[in-house]
């Protein structure tokens, strides 16, 4: 692709400026970020700002620009997915604008069809029949609920603010609006919570919807910034020992497994591959996607040499401010251009998530091209050694005990790097 992205430069942000000469491949998935919340959870490190409504009309207009301005790098797009915040919180009218546009600014033809996939993070507080009737009827396919725990307590803990009774609710408010692709999020080793809690909270997940077709279960981890890291580090609780995180971890391989959805990425479960979610596989297979809303990450590859990454600015005013004049690019931070090293890194730390892993020969000859071949054969055959991966069908893939370990098999391989 010989056309070229502007990614304009607002403020003191820190960035290249100008205009980015991408030259990769076109895209073929969509992130969108609608940044508010009601409230903001102690736990979370994505970029949302409280609000009360009244910046979502200029948003909405501001995110259609972006759109517009972005779909002309776009493939006939096989998955949308659209985060926060909490994108459920935006007013349907809003909604229904911002599906329309996206109708209209891509080739959303495979979705359509039903052989692409569009998710909508959901927030079970704000799910509601009018709300997802005008989802279904812009093309969203998939829903993922975030219930993190049913006992209210650990909620509290976590400064997340709903009913647990509302979780069932809004997943049959989804059913019954014909969103058949439904998943749930939970998390777990919360400080003071047990395995018999944690057990339970697997238990109310798997039975208040027979149709649930995925399940990420997170641990939960203390992010530099977030209000949790700060009240952790003034010692108002104790994080989980790592013993009972990694009973906690087995346990939910063996439960959801006995229940029918299997592991595929070290904290993602699907029922069949169908229920994966193909848009994250986007991700952790290294593909190209593109990025809209404040704070929304973008990547295009370019060949064996990796490809282009950024971040839009996260701050919705100065992102409102920079789209609206440059005509529908948006501001960004964290410019990464193409380096071959980098990109080898970044298939190691992705690809070794997901239980096919990685290609052996491929990333091995790739690593001979950059001089370290030998080092990374060491350090492959070191953590077979360890019994963390197999190297078995042309593909070396983490072993269950190397799933719990797998951030520090990552670091093993990319370290070979330099």
């Amino acid at each position: 692709m010989d056309e070229r992205i502007a990614l304009t430069v607002s403020g003191q942000e820190q960035t290249a400026a100008g205009v980015l000469d991408v030259g990769g491949e076109l895209a073929r998935s969509l992130y969108v970020h609608v940044p508010f919340c009601f409230h903001k959870c102690h736990y979370c490190d994505f970029y949302s700002v409280v609000d009360s409504g009244d910046r979502q009309g200029e948003f909405t207009d501001r995110l259609i620009e972006e759109l517009r301005f972005v779909s002309r790098f776009a493939a006939p797009l096989e998955t949308v997915f659209v985060g926060g915040g909490t994108p459920t919180l935006l007013g349907v009218a809003h909604w229904r604008r911002l599906l329309v546009a996206l109708g209209e600014c891509f080739d959303c033809s495979l979705i359509l069809s039903g052989d692409g996939e569009f998710t909508v993070e959901c927030n079970p507080e704000t799910a509601s029949a009018e709300l997802m009737d005008a989802l279904v009827a812009g093309g969203v396919n998939r829903v993922s609920v975030g219930a993190q725990s049913f006992d209210e307590r650990h909620l509290k803990t976590l400064e997340r603010w709903h009913d647990p009774a509302s979780v069932g609710r809004a997943l049959g408010i989804c059913a019954a609006a014909g969103i058949g692709r439904r998943s749930l999020d939970l998390i777990y080793a919360i400080p003071g919570q047990t395995l018999g809690e944690w057990e339970e909270d697997l238990e109310i997940a798997l039975s208040v919807d027979s149709g649930l077709e995925h399940m990420s279960c997170y641990a939960l981890t203390y992010e530099a910034g977030t209000a949790m890291t700060a009240r952790f580090e003034r010692g108002e609780f104790e994080s989980a020992p790592e013993e009972l995180e990694a009973a906690m971890y087995r346990r939910t391989v063996e439960r959801l497994g006995e229940a029918g959805l299997a592991r595929y990425e070290v904290s993602n479960f699907a029922r069949g591959d169908a229920g994966r979610s193909r848009h994250n596989l986007a991700y952790w297979r290294n593909a190209s996607w593109l990025a809209a809303g404040p704070a929304a990450a973008g990547h295009v590859r370019a060949g064996a040499s990796g490809g282009w990454r950024w971040k839009n600015v996260p701050n919705v005013r100065v992102w409102m401010a920079g789209v609206a004049a440059s005509g529908g690019a948006s501001p960004v931070i964290d410019v990464e251009g193409p380096d071959r090293a980098r990109a080898l890194c970044e298939r190691i730390m992705m690809g070794i998530r997901i239980d096919e892993g990685l290609e052996f020969e491929g990333f091995l000859e790739e690593a001979g091209r950059l001089g370290v071949g030998a080092a990374m054969a060491a350090a492959v055959e070191e953590q077979v050694g360890l019994g963390l991966v197999v190297v078995e069908g042309g593909r070396v893939r983490l072993t269950d005990e190397g799933f719990l370990f797998a951030d520090g098999v990552a670091g093993a391989l990319m370290g070979a790097v330099g």
